[in-house]
């Protein structure tokens, strides 16, 4: 499949292009909410261990709750999740203004404020990113996930600014209360937004199930695995920077709130020009290279911010920072979303957020830390060094190229007639599949077969086992269970497009008369529950 080339193509579809711009303000606000609690921490507290709370208070909730959410997105109408934790953060917003103005914060209840907002943004994202896949086509989803990360640091590079004159101006309060009107044309966006329902005959997954399917989903996808490792790392060491820049900004530069503003500003345009040229890098550089070349930037950028007594230098340093943000999560975030069927996709992209903002609330926390302990400046080299290690841990996590997997639903289940009258939850279903193979097929036949485990027990299989029979070894039996009839069904409605050459191939390697022999059986126990026979009378060891 062709990706466009354009970062602003996906904004010739209606829907995507209303809520890209309603999101703006929302995030606009956002940043200026985000300047005025971080200047009122230093200014009601004297740690900076406290300061970079702030960043992980806000970080923290999406590491904590996006599994869930992501649960939420995949098993319920995202529109109405997005609404929900819009109007959450409406009102805890308004709230935080009202305290502020009444001279209630404390370095505590500030933090309370920013978790419960931090709350709000879990629940959102992974609803508001598994959306994007529903209002662009395939071939425009790289170029819209990086136009969202356009559209958030074009409001980063003038809105802290901003936030800064009106702290300075107003006090943090009233960057509060804009923040609490951002959200208004956010809500009108989605309240007129009409998505099409997906039509499903099953029931809805349960919570702890849906988590666990996308836990074992995510654990199954060898490309999955790889941008969690290196999300985790790239959160821990990039988080240096902007929880520590505050202090950075009041302590390196001897600057104010408008120095602070003016630095969050170079990092927001530095992030729209990566976002500029994020389509032209795809095409000349592979996705290891530019996450390599985003992990050193940043490593530079630390060292500069370290060494700088000029807020000019640290700002330009800061440039080449936010570049490499914008490029490195976006690329980050388009993988997991190429590498993910519909099904799973809120459950895949909560679980990146959960690994890569958990490094980036431990890191903000763990560069507090080492910033009251050893200063600001040395906290910054340490983290250079993890971004360092991020480069180097590549060479065996490399991260994949832009697959172009047909993951649309293969469609070729029929759930076949059943003379057992059995309901929905009847189970545990166990599964057979008989193969009769020839000797010299088997080198790939095992191979194939390694490939079937993985994706069985990714779309939900337990107990696989691959069996030969011992009078005739030409006959191989594959099983499986499942815990359920409906789950049964799930499993094999979960089937892509891309799966379908591992079961055509398996399908050619079979030699015996007719399709292959499916086994669909219903367990039962013989003996029941706390009555084993076997242990009722004493045995007697003499005999």
């Amino acid at each position: 499949m062709a990706y466009t080339s354009s970062t602003l193509a996906p904004l010739r579809h209606d829907t995507y292009r209303t809520i890209w711009f309603a999101s703006l303000s929302s995030n606009f606000g956002g940043l200026i909410q985000a300047v005025g609690a971080a200047w009122m921490m230093t200014t009601i507290t004297a740690s900076e261990d406290m300061v970079a709370l702030v960043q992980t208070s806000t970080a923290l909730p999406i590491m904590l709750f996006s599994l869930i959410s992501g649960a939420l997105a995949d098993n319920y109408d995202r529109r109405r999740v997005m609404l929900t934790a819009q109007c959450m953060m409406l009102t805890v917003s308004a709230l935080l203004t009202a305290s502020a103005l009444l001279g209630w914060i404390t370095p505590w209840l500030l933090l309370f404020f920013t978790f419960l907002i931090g709350c709000g943004t879990a629940l959102n994202n992974p609803s508001w990113q598994a959306s994007v896949g529903d209002m662009v086509p395939r071939a425009d989803l790289p170029a819209a996930v990086t136009l969202n990360s356009m559209g958030f640091n074009i409001t980063r590079s003038v809105g802290p600014a901003i936030g800064g004159v009106i702290v300075a101006a107003a006090g943090a309060a009233a960057a509060f209360a804009v923040n609490t009107l951002s959200y208004f044309a956010l809500i009108y966006a989605l309240l007129r937004w009409r998505p099409a329902a997906p039509v499903s005959t099953l029931p809805r997954e349960a919570l702890g199930s849906a988590i666990f399917a996308g836990l074992r989903y995510v654990s199954m996808s060898p490309n999955l695995e790889k941008v969690l490792v290196r999300g985790l790392l790239f959160g821990i060491g990039a988080s240096s920077i902007l929880a520590l820049l505050p202090v950075v900004a009041l302590d390196l530069v001897a600057g104010g709130p408008l120095t602070y503003g003016f630095m969050l500003g170079a990092f927001g345009i530095g992030a729209i020009g990566g976002a500029v040229l994020n389509a032209r890098l795809r095409q000349v550089l592979s996705s290891e290279m530019i996450i390599r070349l985003s992990f050193a930037g940043f490593a530079l950028s630390a060292v500069i911010a370290a060494f700088s007594p000029s807020a000019v230098l640290t700002s330009a340093g800061l440039l080449v920072s936010g570049a490499c943000w914008v490029s490195a999560l976006s690329l980050f975030n388009t993988i997991v979303q190429l590498s993910t069927p519909r099904w799973v996709v809120g459950r895949a992209l909560s679980l990146y957020q959960t690994v890569t903002f958990g490094g980036i609330a431990g890191g903000s926390w763990l560069w507090g830390v080492a910033a009251d302990r050893y200063g600001v400046a040395d906290a910054l080299l340490m983290s250079s060094v993890v971004m360092l290690l991020g480069i180097a841990i590549g060479l065996r996590f490399s991260m994949p190229a832009f697959a172009s997997l047909n993951l649309d639903p293969l469609n070729r289940f029929t759930e076949p007639a059943l003379s057992l009258d059995i309901t929905p939850r009847s189970g545990p279903i166990v599964i057979q599949v008989d193969y009769e193979i020839a000797d010299e097929d088997l080198a790939e036949f095992m191979e194939l077969m390694g490939e079937r485990r993985r994706i069985r027990i990714r779309d939900g299989a337990r107990n696989w086992a691959l069996m030969r029979d011992l009078e005739n070894p030409s006959l191989w039996t594959e099983t499986y269970h499942t815990p359920t009839w409906v789950e049964y069904i799930r499993h094999n409605q979960r089937r892509t497009q891309a799966d379908a050459e591992n079961t055509d191939r398996l399908r050619a390697l079979h030699r015996g008369e007719g399709p292959l022999h499916v086994h669909r059986m219903i367990e039962r126990q013989a003996i029941p529950p706390g009555d084993d026979v076997f242990h009722k009378a004493p045995i007697d060891l003499h005999h």
